[in-house]
Parts: C-alpha cells; sequence; structure tokens
C-alpha cells in the first residue's frame, strides 16, 4: 500500500481543513489507517484511527468534537475533517496504515505503511 497525503495548509485559529490519504493497492481495504502528527521537536503522536469497516473509530482526546476520521474503500481515501483548529494543531500529518484487525489504532509501531505528511498550520 502507498499512501499519499494532501490537504494541509495555513489556517487562521477556529478555522477548518480537510485532509485526505489516498491509497494504491487492492488491500487498502484490508488495512486500518490513522492519522499521526508530528510537531517541531515532539515526538509523533497519534490522532485519529478507523477500522477496516469505518465502524470503530479512535481519536486523541484533545481532537475529539473538532476532528472526525471516514474512510471510503471503493475510492482507497481517508478524510480527517479538522474543524475549531487551534494553534497546537500546527503540525506535519501523516497518514498510515496497519494490515490486519488489530484493537490497538494508537500504537506507531504497528503500521507498516506511511505516507509522505501534509503541514498543518494554525495562527492565532
Amino acid at each position: 500500500v502507498q499512501l499519499q497525503a494532501s490537504g494541509g495548509g495555513l489556517v487562521q485559529a477556529g478555522g477548518s481543513l480537510r485532509l485526505s490519504c489516498a491509497a494504491s493497492g487492492r488491500a487498502f481495504g484490508s488495512h486500518i489507517i490513522a492519522w499521526f502528527r508530528q510537531a517541531p521537536g515532539k515526538e509523533r503522536e497519534f490522532v485519529a484511527g478507523i477500522s477496516i469497516g469505518g465502524s470503530k473509530l479512535d481519536y486523541t482526546d484533545s481532537v475529539k468534537g473538532r476532528f472526525t476520521i471516514s474512510r471510503d474503500n471503493a475510492k482507497n481515501t481517508v478524510v480527517l475533517q479538522m474543524n475549531s483548529l487551534k494553534p497546537e494543531d500546527t503540525a506535519v500529518y501523516y497518514c498510515a496504515a496497519q494490515w490486519g484487525s488489530s484493537q490497538d489504532f494508537s500504537s506507531k509501531a504497528l503500521y507498516d505503511y506511511w505516507g509522505q505528511g501534509t503541514q498543518v498550520t494554525v495562527l492565532q
């Protein structure tokens, strides 16, 4: 699976952005997909994840109620809708794919494939 993240940009606090992760490969529907982010000088952290069929979602506490993850297996695409953005959301956002049906969405080590990252900058 090859992943291509897009949709980042510069936005004022309180604004919205929509990130997309486009995947190539027929096995997309067999992979858990997640978004991680990495701010300068910080560790890469889990943001949101979605199960193979889309029925199970998981979010880090700081984005609950503001971010929504969804997927369209027919289009090999996962979307992260980000609303009410805050300056602390500023980071490079990466999508990642994990083969199988694990219940653990947040552990970086479980992900086999990573996209190249897209920059999100939220101004005060």
